[in-house]
């Protein structure tokens, strides 16, 4: 609508210019045609392509010569219109005359129409901002929130440490275990992000409690090769996937029923794997539910373009593959 609206006020504006009023309505066809063609190509294509990538120069050529071409050709074909192709050509006397009138607005016009992109894009941008931060607030607010609840277990665990027999060796490595992944939440995850080395240590004392409610016909697999290492990353951003496993993991007595768990790196990407065996009949109950969809928005706005998340639905097992860029 805004298109036909320039074409209707510049053909009003100009059409007594022309000897009839179809060259005026063709000519003013072509040169708001030509303007828009220009803009859009600017906006989509040159602007997100290489002034967003910071090639400046290289969006600054291209600019200007996709502005020389389109003028140019536009004269040769308003020539043709008139009836008088050599209106325009580089032997004409009028030639400045016509490349002032021609290329100086269209090089201010099509400016004009890329500088309202550029605006467009910064306002969206700082919404964007503004809406991360907000997420990053809340999610703070409800993370000192649920801090809580497992001081207050953390305390009491001590106690209770102490209360079972020292022959209960297994009882009491189990406690110790989840008194340091409480201490782990309370005391250590104070910052953005956390070395890997602890990410993996809470992984670790997390599966090692699980083994200890499943028999043999279950086979747990924890694989964490030696370079993962020497990074951060965000915390607790692994441990759902980990979680879900176990939750949905399956429950067969002819068959073994396993989690298998592997991290490793390579060429500067932090690789995460992890499957779990699971019942073949579908359930009422969706894998993953909301600490699945928390982890999917966590790693939207903490990992924009430099994660990959692969999920693997299929008929007796259920995959998750993530691959995050760690060397930023």
């Amino acid at each position: 609508m805004i298109w036909m609206l320039v074409f209707g006020l510049w053909y009003y504006l100009r059409y007594q210019d022309y000897s009839t009023r179809e060259k005026a309505f063709k000519v003013t066809l072509l040169k708001v045609g030509d303007l828009a063609l220009m803009i859009y190509l600017a906006n989509y294509l040159l602007v997100p392509a290489l002034l967003y990538k910071k090639k400046y120069v290289w969006f600054g050529l291209g600019y200007l010569a996709m502005i020389l071409l389109s003028s140019y050709g536009k004269m040769q074909i308003i020539g043709s219109i008139l009836g008088n192709p050599a209106l325009f050509s580089i032997t004409s006397a009028n030639f400045k005359t016509r490349v002032y009138d021609n290329l100086i607005p269209h090089f201010f016009l099509v400016t004009a129409g890329v500088a309202v992109k550029l605006v467009i894009d910064y306002i969206r941008t700082q919404q964007h901002l503004s809406e991360m931060a907000k997420e990053k607030a809340e999610a703070e607010l409800s993370f000192l929130k649920s801090q809580i609840n497992p001081h207050f277990l953390f305390n009491s665990l001590n106690a209770v440490y102490f209360l079972i027999s020292k022959e209960n060796h297994e009882a009491r490595q189990a406690l110790h275990k989840f008194s340091d992944m409480l201490r782990y939440q309370l005391y250590e995850m104070n910052g953005a992000k956390i070395p890997i080395e602890k990410e993996i240590t809470y992984l670790r004392d997390y599966v090692d409690l699980q083994k200890l409610r499943k028999d043999d016909n279950y086979s747990v697999e924890f694989n964490c090769t030696g370079d993962v290492k020497g990074f951060s990353i965000e915390p607790l951003l692994l441990i759902p996937f980990v979680e879900n496993a176990f939750k949905h993991i399956s429950h067969r007595t002819n068959e073994t029923n396993f989690v298998k768990l592997a991290m490793s790196r390579h060429n500067g990407h932090f690789n995460f794997s992890i499957g779990n065996s699971k019942e073949a009949e579908r359930t009422t109950e969706k894998h993953g539910g909301i600490g699945l969809n928390n982890v999917k928005r966590r790693l939207e706005l903490l990992y924009p373009g430099k994660h990959e998340l692969e999920i693997k639905d299929l008929e007796d097992s259920y995959w998750v593959n993530l691959k995050l860029r760690t060397d930023q």
